[in-house]
């Protein structure tokens, strides 16, 4: 299963790399007001989880954080260093599912559009990972897929992101986010739905 998985992801996203910041048109309203709903304090150390090419590390690194992004595809990170316009940012080849930190060494933990891309098993372990990686008095940010309560509209989006998003997507979707979060040991502490409802920012801790 996770080496399925791993090999199934890299293939995708480099199939999907140059095109992702195209598709990035539809969220990049969402990545400043990530940094500015979970307000983390000045000179604050953040991890940017499966970052893609950077769009929310460099939201962060915008505001001054001192920004680590990480992610499994090579391809999407070389984006990321190309496009880097801050110096408060590095990238790393990483999988979130073992994080190459100590314990408690981040302020910030962040996950953005990623979880839905993962099988259950890696979802458990990158918010275990996060977890372990975020200090006792930090923030574990999390940025997903939601569906809206009208029918119409929530048939019509799952069909649409269903469209171009990963195989895993349909199952995480489906799923019940804020019970995986519980049975992780991430407490909520705010969620603010965005996008008529399709997103869902959640700000948590350990």
């Amino acid at each position: 299963m996770d080496e399925d998985y791993y090999l199934y992801i890299k293939k995708l996203f480099k199939r999907w790399a140059f095109l992702y910041n195209f598709i990035e048109i539809f969220s990049f309203k969402i990545r400043p007001l990530v940094v500015d709903f979970i307000n983390p304090k000045k000179d604050s150390k953040i991890l940017d989880i499966a970052t893609g090419t950077g769009k929310q590390a460099f939201a962060f690194a915008k505001k001054g954080y001192n920004v680590t992004g990480i992610d499994l595809s090579e391809d999407m990170l070389k984006i990321a260093k190309r496009t880097n316009r801050y110096n408060n940012v590095e990238f790393k080849i990483a999988d979130g599912a073992n994080i190459p930190f100590n314990a408690n060494y981040f302020d910030v933990t962040c996950i953005s559009f990623a979880l839905h891309d993962m099988p259950i098993a890696i979802r458990k372990k990158v918010l275990s990972e996060m977890i372990r990686v975020t200090k006792k008095t930090g923030i574990i940010a999390i940025i997903d897929y939601s569906l809206p309560n009208y029918k119409i509209r929530k048939n019509l989006f799952y069909q649409f992101i269903k469209f171009y998003e990963s195989k895993y997507y349909p199952d995480f979707i489906k799923s019940d986010l804020y019970v995986l979060l519980r049975d992780s040991g991430i407490q909520i502490e705010k969620k603010l739905s965005v996008i008529f409802g399709f997103v869902i920012i959640i700000k948590g801790k350990k």
